[in-house]
């Protein structure tokens, strides 16, 4: 009896052992790591907190954000209005929580253009090289040269003021950074081994690109899309603070801090808690970006 009993302990302690130092997937490894870093998991608290934000702005009305109360006009913050209320009486809480929707659309939406269109020419260039490579090059230098606000007023003033087209013009003048990442890690890719085998068998440049090349280059990418969701809600708020951002009255945090920049001695609170919940989310993308680099990068692990 006592034999079984202490087979019995032996296989739990296996299975024990097994589990803890089983060989984990590249994705399950990096949530492993992340864990571990008190930055990573305090930024994914911060974003979290933010996306309850954006998933109660789901529930509240147009009407409720836009609708003038003059007798509640500067109304300081208190238990009826949390954040106080706006030159137009308009609650400012309620505003507020509902630009978090404009500022993850713009932040996600504008990152992932800059990063398909970076990541696809960054690894036409760093694959093929030569004419390609000097052409798409010289295209990146003529569009990182131009400052990144200075051609979101022009592609805004050009397409007009709405949603999708800030969108399109913040994720246009991202593009340069993730195309010469792109083409960095696939130049230090293209010539291993895998790559050649690939070649040999016969398979297409196109093919070997997007299944052999990019995948095993991605790990720069991933951490330049994580701190490029900080940069771009704040090229978005600069172009909204400067008018050519989401058109009035729509809340985006940019142009609340706007509207409310010339009541700033009398009314603080109408510049305040925008600029904190763009400092707040802009931190959190920061952070987590810190974490998953240290934990894509072997060096830094430390578990």
């Amino acid at each position: 009896m006592s034999n079984k009993n202490n087979g019995n302990r032996a296989t739990k302690t296996d299975i024990l052992v097994t589990k803890k130092y089983r060989k984990r997937s590249q994705i399950g490894d990096i949530f492993h790591y992340l864990k571990f870093n008190k930055g990573a998991m305090a930024g994914f608290v911060i974003f979290s907190l933010i996306i309850v934000a954006f998933l109660g702005s789901l529930f509240i009305s147009w009407d409720a954000i836009t609708d003038i109360n003059v007798s509640s006009r500067f109304a300081r913050p208190s238990a009826q209005h949390i954040f106080g209320a706006d030159n137009m009486g308009r609650d400012l809480f309620l505003r507020v929580i509902y630009g978090t929707r404009y500022s993850l659309a713009i932040g996600f939406g504008a990152v992932l253009i800059s990063a398909f269109i970076g990541v696809v020419a960054g690894s036409f260039a760093g694959y093929y090289g030569g004419k390609a490579d000097d052409i798409i090059m010289r295209l990146s230098d003529v569009l990182a040269s131009i400052p990144g606000i200075l051609m979101g007023m022009v592609i805004v003033t050009v397409m007009g003021q709405s949603l999708i087209n800030l969108i399109v013009a913040v994720g246009i003048t991202g593009a340069p950074v993730y195309l010469r990442m792109t083409r960095a890690s696939i130049l230090t890719v293209r010539n291993n081994e895998f790559v050649e085998a690939a070649k040999a068998v016969g398979i297409a440049n196109l093919r070997i690109i997007f299944t052999q090349v990019l995948p095993n280059g991605l790990s720069p990418v991933i951490v330049t899309v994580t701190a490029g969701l900080g940069i771009t809600i704040i090229v978005a708020s600069s172009l909204s603070f400067l008018g050519f951002g989401v058109p009035v009255p729509h809340p985006e945090w940019g142009a609340v801090i706007a509207a409310g920049r010339e009541y700033t001695r009398n009314a603080p609170w109408i510049t305040t808690f925008p600029g904190i919940f763009i400092m707040m989310t802009v931190l959190a993308f920061n952070l987590f970006g810190d974490g998953v680099r240290d934990a894509l990068d072997p060096k830094l692990k430390r578990r």
